[in-house]
């Protein structure tokens, strides 16, 4: 069983050190579409290449912050997401990002819309929508499963331990 396990651990290495080279590729993108903003001109086709670049950023950091989660939870920690507190802390950790990540592609949207076709509002609303029913979701669950943690407040204890490791 230990053998399946370090198998486990290897793959979710691996897995995390593709989410890097995605975000490093992204950001190397992210950089060139502004140097082209740059070298073109800063007017409003530049000022929205830069918001698009932007909104490849975010995407990069969501990358790392998955790659970043799937290291400390998986590999180093080998932790098993099994008790109410690691559930939340790991899910919380991907909602959060995701949030602000789609957050700003939302933005990126309206900018677009606004400038190059207004009729994509509609669409760029429903991204707004999204993130905040996301985050409502997210909250609730949160608020739902705080109650849980006082079933197990060990659990908590230990999840406040190994970050201590991590420092």
């Amino acid at each position: 069983m230990k053998t399946l396990v370090r198998v486990f651990a290897t793959v979710h290495a691996a897995l995390a050190l593709l989410f890097a080279v995605i975000c490093v590729l992204l950001l190397v993108t992210a950089v060139r579409a502004c140097w082209d903003a740059l070298a073109s001109g800063l007017d409003l086709q530049g000022a929205i290449a830069l918001i698009e670049a932007m909104g490849i950023t975010a995407v990069a950091v969501v990358a790392l912050q998955i790659s970043q989660t799937i290291v400390e939870e998986e590999v180093v920690r080998e932790a098993h997401v099994s008790a109410p507190t690691r559930v939340r802390r790991f899910l919380s950790r991907f909602v959060v990002v995701i949030a602000v990540a789609l957050g700003i592609e939302a933005l990126v949207a309206t900018m677009k819309a606004l400038h190059e076709n207004p009729s994509d509002l509609t669409y760029a609303a429903a991204s707004v929508v999204g993130v905040a029913a996301l985050l409502a979701g997210w909250g609730a669950f949160v608020w739902f499963n705080r109650a849980a943690e006082d079933v197990e407040p060990e659990a908590m204890e230990q999840a406040k331990e190994e970050d201590r490791k991590l420092d």
